[in-house]
């Protein structure tokens, strides 16, 4: 525990055997339930439809949709990934799955030109050199720490998904997955500097968790995920922070402190 932000280490195997999932470890974070205890298995990356069935209602994105707050997933998706969903070649991660079916919409390269949303690198690098978007703004990460917090401050729950650290992890790729900590590092730093600027004011309200659904980039020497602890760092006010920390072991208790955080 310190001034600013709080970290545990929680367990995401939630007394399963085998390794976690990301497809049933979403869902974990957004429901609250020990899915794979139910089904017997940890499953992924994308959801089956035994653990999509548990994305249909009850997530966080849906309670809160019906609670009439303000919710939001900050990545934008290229149109690419429209297509494919559209064709039925590519499937909705749990994440994505959540939110549409609690009747939100993604994210579009509209709203990341308009500045409404982040890409899923957080600086931009990634449309330009990789989807063929030249014109892409593009933010060092310390201003992607600054607009993320930003972009947060006007909802009552948001969600960000980092996803290349899992990449990096199973291509055991040390070079790729230390500058990944180095951007990630610098977003941490412009996030922190973002919500210090808004001490006093309402704003100050924000509180910010970083945890993930399983192991994987802490081991390059294994192309698995591992069922190492994963953190859940907290960073806001301090008692805002111990109360959402009260009794956190395992991934099943993030929802319920989200929960109670923002329904107060």
């Amino acid at each position: 525990m310190g001034d600013r932000a709080s970290l545990l280490a929680i367990d995401p195997a939630v007394g399963v055997d085998g390794l976690p999932q990301s497809a049933t470890g979403q869902a974990i974070l957004l429901t609250g339930i020990n899915i794979p205890a139910e089904l017997g298995y940890h499953y992924g990356p994308k959801p089956n439809p035994e653990v999509a069935a548990y994305l249909n209602h009850g997530t966080l994105f849906s309670r809160f949709t019906n609670e009439g707050k303000k919710t939001a997933l900050l990545n934008a998706y290229p149109p690419r990934y429209f297509d494919g969903i559209d064709s039925g070649k590519r499937l909705y991660s749990s994440i994505p799955l959540a939110v549409t079916n609690a009747g939100l919409e993604l994210f579009r390269y509209e709203d990341l030109f308009a500045g409404r949303a982040l890409s899923a690198d957080f600086t931009g690098d990634g449309w330009r050199a990789m989807l063929g978007f030249p014109n892409t703004p593009v933010m060092d990460a310390y201003q992607a720490g600054r607009k993320l917090a930003s972009l947060a401050k006007g909802y009552d729950f948001s969600l960000f998904e980092y996803w290349a650290s899992d990449y990096a992890g199973h291509k055991q790729q040390m070079e790729t997955a230390i500058g990944l900590m180095e951007t990630f590092d610098g977003v941490l730093g412009g996030l922190l500097e973002e919500m210090k600027d808004e001490r006093g004011k309402k704003e100050d309200e924000l509180l910010v968790l970083v945890t993930s659904d399983h192991g994987n980039m802490e081991d390059l020497s294994t192309r698995k995920h591992t069922d190492a602890n994963v953190p859940a760092l907290v960073i806001g006010n301090k008692t805002a922070r111990d109360e959402f920390t009260r009794g956190m072991k395992d991934l099943t208790h993030i929802a319920p402190a989200i929960w109670r955080t923002v329904m107060g």
